[in-house]
């Protein structure tokens, strides 16, 4: 699939309309073959639904998931049996030709985390219960006590920091609202304050201990919480002089519209502030239904371009065509140019000065009447309607936009 890169497309237009802010320079971590951060693409992944175990329910998921450009997959490891499935389930990827690079979703328990850096090219823990068992304890930390809750989280992370430079694996240090420690949750609240200083403490250690493959993310189920958490993580990482990736996401966001609406609320926010170098969109529903929803939030937000891009009026009374049916028609010819602008307005009101930055405009300009744009530019004026889609190709194959449909 051709698609451009950050450094390229998105660039390119973010230079053009400069009110986008740039976007944040991170370290670049590799997950196997795939890298995330610096002038990377902003990666998509997801998580299967199967039980680990289950290794030709795996397979299937994880093929369904290839077929639609899923680049990163996560898995449940909640006990050693997952961890032994693992070699099978590389083996059936292999035969498929699928080399996507796994990732170990890990919790409550460091020996599995320990274990299964052999087999996977990621591993994702929640320092909120990674070492801290939560019992919901109120309790006053002294500086010393908390010092020495540390010392205790830091013996219990070497030995995976010691398999994760063995293997080559990275780490995403996977903060959630409501799942943090007691030790943190008494001294900060359930609070984005508190998820911040709960990832900050486990980043201060792996630096501490010669570890730099370290991806971050900060979930919540309320957008407004994840954007604030995420937000604040980037200023204390700046403060700390930290440039970590970052992995955007709603956690438990739901099913249909819902879903869909705050997912691209809380990574859509964050992508427009120039943060994120890898989203999931988190949905109750099959796993490769979240792929094409996280495409079109990056694409929405012009961050990585996948599609071309459609811009159309609403339509009203003023309209001189239907503007569904010649939409949809425009769609089907031209859906597979990538990166191409196409504005389809109904009359001159929302015309040249609407279309903003698109490249083709098919634009209303009487009953049965179309003009043509090229940019800002009218090119043609006053084409009969039942032949101006096609004179619409002919322009952008003049204008050499035109790829033949694969």
């Amino acid at each position: 699939m051709n698609i451009f890169s950050h450094s390229q497309e998105t660039e390119t237009y973010r230079q053009n309309i400069k009110l986008l802010p740039i976007r944040r320079q991170t370290n670049t971590v590799s997950i196997g073959d795939i890298k995330i951060g610096g002038t990377e693409p902003i990666r998509i992944q997801s998580m299967l639904t199967s039980d680990t175990t289950n290794v030709d329910a795996c397979v299937a998921e994880i093929s369904r998931l290839d077929a639609v450009d899923c680049e990163i997959i996560r898995l449940t490891v909640p006990n050693q049996k997952s961890i032994d499935s693992l070699p099978a389930i590389r083996a059936e990827m292999a035969k498929r030709g699928i080399k996507r690079p796994l990732v170990a979703d890990v919790h409550f328990n460091p020996r599995l985390a320990i274990n299964v850096c052999e087999f996977v090219e990621k591993v994702r823990i929640n320092p909120g219960n990674f070492v801290d068992r939560k019992k919901f304890e109120i309790r006053e930390y002294t500086d010393v006590q908390y010092q020495e809750e540390l010392e205790r989280v830091e013996e219990k992370m070497l030995p995976l920091i010691k398999n994760l430079k063995k293997f080559g694996c990275a780490l995403r240090v996977g903060t959630n609202h409501g799942s943090l420690s007691d030790r943190v949750m008494n001294r900060f609240g359930d609070t984005s304050e508190g998820m911040v200083e709960s990832a900050l403490e486990f980043l201060r250690i792996l630096r501490k201990n010669g570890f730099e493959e370290t991806v971050l993310s900060m979930k919540s189920s309320n957008p407004l919480v994840m954007i604030q958490a995420y937000r604040q993580l980037v200023q204390a990482m700046d403060a700390e002089d930290m440039h970590y990736p970052l992995h955007l996401g709603v956690t438990e966001a739901g099913n249909e519209l819902d879903g869909r609406i705050k997912s691209a609320v809380g990574i859509g926010t964050l992508l427009c502030d120039g943060l994120g170098d890898t989203i999931r969109v988190s949905l109750t529903e099959p796993s490769e239904n979240e792929i094409p929803v996280a495409q079109s939030i990056l694409q929405s937000t012009r961050a990585r371009i996948y599609n071309t891009d459609f811009i159309s009026c609403p339509s009203c009374g003023r309209t001189f065509f239907d503007l569904e049916s010649t939409t949809a028609q425009i769609k089907a010819r031209t859906s597979h140019l990538k990166g191409v602008k196409i504005a389809i307005m109904g009359c001159v009101v929302n015309g040249p000065g609407e279309m903003a930055d698109a490249d083709f405009g098919y634009v209303g300009a009487g009953p049965g009447k179309i003009s043509l744009y090229h940019g800002q530019s009218c090119v043609e004026r006053n084409i009969p309607s039942e032949q101006a889609v096609e004179r619409l190709i002919e322009l952008i194959q003049e204008q050499g936009k035109w790829v033949d449909p694969a």
